[in-house]
């Protein structure tokens, strides 16, 4: 749908601009809910920033940048009006910083302008689903004063502010993944009993078992090299304390009471919990700066020496395409496109995401002369999502993925070099921890609350 709305905006540029809606979709584009379209779009916005960082933390940028006459100079601002360019601060990690730093302040923005919206008939519900290019221009306004900040202790104050945001979105990612988990069960089974086919049973059955076994095979590896006969104790405590909580929800997934108050919970929710559980413990551990301890994958697979940066690489060096880095980075961008268009029946998780059970799923198809076909406007008797949690959402995403971009690595303001910090292992740790009991809450809040609307 993204990309049919970019090709049709061409023909409808007009409206996109400056209209209320969000814009006109030509005929070969399924109609959409104002809703969807514009948590689409916003989405966009995070996922072009995101790349825009990628693309500058590339190996090589500032080689290539140092190769245009008169355009790198040395300093740590930027100047301007000597029409030069610290190259040093728009690639590496200083540049991810000020490019999420700008998309947070944006989506804050946002976040406090949409407060307590009901209706689409709310004066700001306009400035939310319409006003798109000049939106864009304020968020590139924002990224490009962001990079006019001088170093001073921005990027140490920066990094605490990523790790708080980082630790609320991994918390988010994990109920989201409970919805999808919840979602795929729920239509799965309905499948299965409507066409009396037993294929979609087995389907649950097969990724089920396959959840559980990469989860397993996870921790058996994590064993064998991440942990030392006498060293590595906190990683040895990590995994065995995340292992048995994992198989604790399991086991409360298919109690006899708690399969009666929440029928649609079951083993496969709880083993894509487990395998995020697992992914998490294995980020954190990769954050441990004792090497002994954390060794690259590089080093696992080829054996030689590890590549991770040390608080004496190269300011600026950041490999971000670690493993565990770019599995975060898929997570992320599922997360963040599930968001976007996901309309929940389950009560407990649209009450953690701010959301109306199912509304807006259904869009009469509304087409216009020339066979243009309208958004449909579904939310004039009351949104289907919370604006402003949907942008703080947003907002914390951005710091996600800096600190994604950047591997959790602490910035050293007197070396200007990136390394490993022991924080960053206990917030992924705690979260992880956190993500479990949340969890857990979704199973047994039906069985000690049984007068509450759990359905």
């Amino acid at each position: 749908m993204g990309a049919c709305m970019a090709l049709c905006s061409l023909a409808s540029c007009a409206s996109c601009l400056c209209g209320s809606a969000p814009c006109l979709l030509c005929g070969c584009c399924p109609s959409s809910s104002n809703s969807t379209v514009t948590r689409l779009v916003f989405s966009f916005f995070l996922l072009l920033g995101t790349v825009v960082s990628i693309i500058m933390i590339l190996p090589g940028m500032e080689t290539q940048l140092r190769k245009i006459p008169g355009f790198c100079q040395g300093g740590t601002t930027i100047p301007g009006v000597e029409n030069h360019v610290n190259c040093d601060v728009i690639v590496g990690y200083k540049s991810v910083y000020r490019m999420c730093f700008a998309m947070a302040c944006f989506f804050f923005l946002f976040a406090a302008i949409m407060i307590r919206v009901k209706t689409s008939k709310d004066p700001r519900a306009p400035i939310q689903n319409g006003f798109w290019f000049f939106k864009f221009l304020i968020l590139v306004g924002i990224t490009v004063g962001a990079f006019f900040i001088p170093d001073g202790t921005f990027n140490d104050v920066w990094f605490y502010f990523g790790i708080v945001g980082s630790f609320m979105f991994i918390l988010i990612q994990l109920i989201l993944l409970i919805d999808f988990a919840h979602s795929w069960n729920e239509v799965w089974v309905r499948n299965a009993e409507e066409g009396n086919s037993k294929g979609w049973f087995f389907g649950l059955l097969f990724f089920t078992i396959l959840h559980y076994a990469l989860a397993f095979t996870a921790v058996v590896l994590f064993y064998l090299y991440y942990t030392k006969p006498d060293d590595c104790t906190e990683h040895k405590v990590f995994i065995s304390l995340n292992l048995i909580f994992c198989v604790i929800i399991s086991v409360v997934s298919i109690l006899p009471k708690v399969q009666d108050a929440s029928p649609q919970s079951g083993l496969l929710q709880s083993s894509l919990i487990t395998l995020y559980t697992m992914y998490v413990t294995w980020s954190a551990m990769t954050n441990n700066p004792n090497r002994d301890c954390n060794p690259s994958l590089l080093s696992l697979v080829s054996n030689v020496s590890s590549t991770h940066p040390t608080p004496t690489t190269a300011p600026g060096t950041v490999q971000w395409w670690d493993a565990q880095g770019i599995v975060g980075l898929i997570i992320f961008l599922f997360c963040t496109l599930y968001a976007s268009i996901r309309s929940s029946s389950n009560t407990q998780v649209n009450r953690l995401m701010q959301t109306e059970e199912g509304k807006g799923s259904e869009v009469e198809s509304k087409v216009e002369e020339g066979g243009m076909q309208r958004v449909v406007d579904n939310e004039e008797e009351g949104v289907t999502y919370s604006y402003s949690f949907f942008h703080f959402h947003l907002f914390l995403a951005s710091l996600y993925i800096m600190m994604t971009l950047t591997n959790w690595y602490k910035p050293d303001t007197t070396t200007q070099a990136m390394a490993s910090s022991m924080p960053a292992v206990w917030v992924k740790i705690c979260s992880s921890w956190l993500s479990l009991a949340l969890y857990l809450w979704t199973l047994i809040g039906p069985v000690i609350l049984p007068n509450r609307d759990f359905s």
